[in-house]
């Protein structure tokens, strides 16, 4: 599954066999993606209450939350996120193969709305190139209806995505989907 020794969820106990339970009951398996983080319990727990928080999120849609983790991890070389991601928006939020393809070659072509393009690009640009974020980039976010708080939020989800990248590739997690 993975470089770094970990735990399955026919080997859990205690707190790890807790979460896996959680995970399974939500999606019905543990992806190895999310077993990598049984190296540490803590980690294990906090990265559920993660995915459990931003799958929910009162305003940030699925299609858009699979897109950021889809198109960050396209530019970090991460293929198990990237079709993960892919998979996620033609399974789950009904998008034809087609309309992953030209979200992949350019987010504009997506089938998300206005809004969702701009905060999409915006998290984009954060994620690349940091420092090139500026106050007219929030202002143009905040001017198609996205709060503050939703600004951070996307924004953040794409930092942990990269974050989750270098954690997928680095320990070479293997696709299990």
């Amino acid at each position: 599954m993975s470089i770094l020794d970990t735990v399955t969820p026919d080997n859990a106990t205690g707190e790890v066999a807790e979460i896996y339970g959680q995970i399974r009951q939500a999606w019905g398996h543990v992806p190895a993606a999310i077993q990598v983080f049984s190296a540490n319990p803590f980690l294990l727990r906090h990265q559920w209450e993660y995915y459990g928080s931003i799958m929910q999120h009162p305003t940030l849609s699925l299609p858009l939350t699979a897109c950021i983790r889809m198109l960050v991890s396209q530019a970090g070389s991460c293929d198990y996120c990237i079709d993960m991601n892919a998979g996620m928006l033609i399974n789950v939020a009904g998008w034809t193969p087609d309309e992953v393809a030209a979200t992949r070659a350019d987010f504009n072509d997506s089938p998300l709305s206005a809004p969702e393009k701009l905060l999409l690009g915006l998290v984009l640009k954060a994620t690349r190139d940091a420092r090139s974020v500026s106050t007219a980039d929030l202002a143009m976010a905040r001017g198609a209806g996205w709060s503050d708080s939703d600004i951070l939020d996307a924004v953040n989800h794409g930092a942990r995505m990269v974050a989750g990248d270098i954690v997928i590739s680095g320990f070479k997690v293997e696709r299990d989907f």
